[in-house]
């Protein structure tokens, strides 16, 4: 990577006047008809520039490919941003029908949603997501702190890496193509020309635009877009010895006076200022010998990369308007065909062995914790997939805003550095959060969530978490997590939690009790993580259960009294779902089993299970979505389970058409099939869908006297998105016995 350009034309100017020296007029006829220029001289060396432009650079394809059908040689490539983006995959060997199948399948939300694929987030971090936060977390270290960019770029390099057909760590005058990404300095608000590097991070450092993509980290450096200082980088191409450049402009045109009404239009042309000035400039450095094409891009704007099978076509209009100079710089077809062979060679990459993995300097993480995550070690050669997979690993496991890799060649060693960028709003974290349900008879539901995290308390990377709930259920939870070694395979996990729940009792589909339950439990659990895989917990707990009747009759005949707890509880889980609200894909499951013991004190002695099963599949186009769970549970032994510890179920996709809670017994059995189609993709929310709900449930032994029992059926209908809420929900459930009820649900029903 050099920071300065190289300079010098002038070892090209008898190249450059040769190429003057063509005919200046060439019809612009067929490609296979056009001329091409005597192959005795030696010809000019050409390169592309392409400018930034966000979703507009699109157009750089439709011109990519009328140079290929005039046989335009293309030596070398210059690009910022998005150009820095088509540029590098073109350079790197992929052909124009590729990339145009790729900006078939690129939306808003491919690129930009922000977690990485879940089954590679730590399972600690998985489970957070069966709670209704909403937003981002917010740092609480003294000042609350978000991130440096309303994304932090790493779906986006998950893009970007498909689009580089060059994986690993590469000098970049050793591709196919010869190549160049500007990105900008935002210390020294300089132009920062990439030489070198692993393809895929050089291009999402080149189009990190502030504020909206959190600024990438390199060699110490923090790298935004390139816009702002060479958004149309012919210096960088003269640099690499161009004789002729061939530069496409699709910058965004200043707005109007009439659109500067919002704080973001006033932003986002301030930045169009800075761009448009320094793109003037660049202008202004062309010869008459160089190629300018500016296609007419309408109204699309930076952010259209929904539209981008549309832009690109106005990219082949444009170029084909100077036809007649392209045509000019035609090579045979023959030394075309070889030439272009040559350039779609795939490159190895270079999977030696390193000798040493290197973090770079942390404040709160563990550089041995941290590298214990990664399956990439030293003496062994590199494996992409692998290495790809052990970047994702470590920003899964939440303590990182961004995570790369650079390989360094040093004296008598190769060193694997990892850039790990921690939090800068870190290392201790804030959640709110909401649920919210109605069916519109009466019964709502209302809670309010807040979760704080203390990470990183001692080296081993202990983490203190304080749950609080406040609305219909109340409950304050705290629980210390102390891995045992580095790799965090092991942990301890004293817990201590205090609650009232309210809990409505039917007969019926008549509620006729109201009880509040009350609970104070202390635990402590000895476990082992399966990275983000899974999780078991097996631990003592001891406590008291408090039922009060707050309206209505006392059914259960225990109303003020207070109930000892104390039991072994184990519990198993594993989820590989690619979506905790709408999954696509996978599957969870989770086994808990609870051995009430009065020689620990409990009032009673009893053996509980609970199982949970769900499974996702999608067909078609990946819209529709075949969804299985199954629910069950009971007692093992003789003894029966205590009124105030049976299963309690009903309410939206919990036996729809019952109220939420009507269905009270000593064991549970539901089955649900659910199907839903994606009806909207991306936006705001990640996605909005409508669906069915086939269900049927058992359940033993009812609590109170009249509630339903047998096999029961029912279904569901609805529609919602998946929002920065939560998943909402708008549905209507009936039961086969005639019990229906419309709802709206904030949250996840099941």
């Amino acid at each position: 990577m050099a920071r300065q350009l190289r300079p010098g034309v002038c070892a090209r100017l008898a190249s450059i006047l040769a190429a003057a020296a063509l005919p200046i007029a060439v019809s612009a006829a067929a490609p296979d008809q056009v001329s091409a220029p005597a192959t005795g001289a030696k010809r000019p060396k050409i390169c592309l520039v392409l400018s930034g432009g966000g979703a507009r650079g699109a157009a750089h394809v439709g011109v990519i490919k009328v140079l290929e059908e005039y046989r335009v040689p293309i030596d070398c490539i210059a690009g910022t941003s998005m150009g820095a983006l088509v540029g590098g995959a073109y350079a790197s060997g992929m052909s124009v029908p590729d990339m145009e199948d790729v900006n078939a399948r690129i939306t808003v939300e491919r690129l930009f949603k922000e977690r990485p694929p879940r089954q590679e987030l730590a399972m600690r971090r998985k489970i957070e997501d069966f709670r209704n936060f909403l937003g981002p977390e917010v740092g609480t270290g003294g000042t609350a702190n978000l991130g440096k960019g309303l994304v932090t770029g790493v779906q986006l390099e998950t893009v970007l890496r498909e689009l580089s057909r060059a994986p690993g760590y590469h000098r970049f005058d050793e591709l196919p193509i010869q190549f160049r990404a500007v990105a900008t300095d935002l210390v020294t608000g300089k132009a920062v020309v990439f030489s070198e590097g692993e393809l895929a991070n050089v291009m999402r450092a080149s189009m990190s635009v502030p504020g909206a993509v959190a600024p990438a980290e390199y060699n110490g450096m923090i790298l935004v877009d390139g816009m702002l200082t060479s958004n149309l980088p012919v210096d960088a191409a003269r640099a690499m010895g161009a004789d002729i450049v061939i530069a496409v402009n699709v910058g965004t045109p200043l707005l109007k006076r009439e659109e500067l009404n919002s704080i973001l239009g006033v932003a986002g042309q301030m930045l169009s200022i800075l761009t448009e000035q320094n793109v003037q400039a660049s202008l202004a450095s062309l010869k008459p010998t160089d190629i300018l094409i500016s296609p007419e891009l309408g109204d699309y704007s930076t952010a259209d990369f929904n539209n981008l099978p549309k832009i690109s076509p106005l990219g082949e209009a444009a170029a084909r308007k100077v036809a007649d100079r392209l045509a000019q710089l035609s090579l045979p077809p023959s030394e075309y065909a070889a030439l272009r062979k040559r350039q779609q060679v795939a490159m190895a990459p270079d999977l030696r062995p390193v000798d040493e993995i290197r973090f770079n300097p942390l404040a709160h993480v563990n550089p041995e914790t941290a590298k214990a995550v990664m399956e990439t070690s030293e003496g062994k050669p590199l494996v992409q997939a692998q290495l790809d997979a052990d970047m994702r690993r470590l920003y899964g496991t939440g303590d990182f805003e961004h995570v790369n890799y650079r390989i360094l060649e040093e004296p008598g060693k190769r060193v694997l550095a990892v850039d790990a960028v921690e939090k800068a709003w870190g290392p201790n974290y804030l959640r709110l959060g909401i649920g919210l349900s109605s069916d519109f008879s009466g019964a709502a539901y209302f809670n309010v969530l807040a979760s704080h995290r203390r990470t990183w308390l001692n080296s081993l990377g202990a983490e203190l978490r304080t749950d609080l709930q406040l609305g219909f259920n109340n409950s304050l939870r705290m629980e210390f997590y102390q891995p045992l070694e580095v790799k965090g395979r092991y942990f301890i996990a004293p817990r201590a939690a205090i609650g009232q729940d309210q809990v409505h009792f039917y007969s019926g589909d008549q509620r006729i009790s109201i009880y509040n339950i009350g609970t104070r439990i202390a635990g402590l659990d000895l476990g082992t993580q399966f990275i983000q895989y899974g999780e078991l917990r097996v631990g003592i707990e001891g406590g008291t259960v408090i039922p009060e009747v707050k309206t209505g009759p006392n059914i259960l005949g225990l109303s003020g009294t207070h109930y000892a707890q104390g039991g072994i509880r184990s519990l198993l889980r594993f989820d590989r779902l690619d979506n905790a609200n709408f999954p696509r894909q996978g599957w969870a499951a989770e086994l808990e089993l609870y051995d009430s013991m009065t020689s620990l004190g409990a009032a009673a002695d009893f053996d509980k299970w609970h199982v949970k099963v769900a499974t996702a599949y999608s067909f078609g186009d990946g819209d529709n979505t075949a969804r299985v769970n199954f629910v069950a549970g009971g007692k093992l032994g003789s003894n029966p389970l205590p009124a105030y510890d049976q299963f309690q179920w009903g309410g939206f996709l919990k036996q729809s058409g019952y109220a939420t809670g009507q269905l009270v017994g000593s064991s549970l059995q539901f089955g649900q099939l659910v199907y839903f189609h994606r009806i909207v993709r991306g936006g705001i929310f990640d996605g909005s869908y409508g669906g069915l709900s086939l269900e049927a449930g058992r359940y033993g032994n009812p609590l109170v006297p009249g509630n339903p029992s047998g096999v029961l059926k029912s279904m569901a209908l609805f529609v919602g998105p998946d929002s920065p809420l939560g998943p909402l929900y708008f549905g209507y459930g009936r039961a086969a016995d005639g019990q229906g009820s419309f709802y709206f649900y904030l949250g996840r029903p099941l």
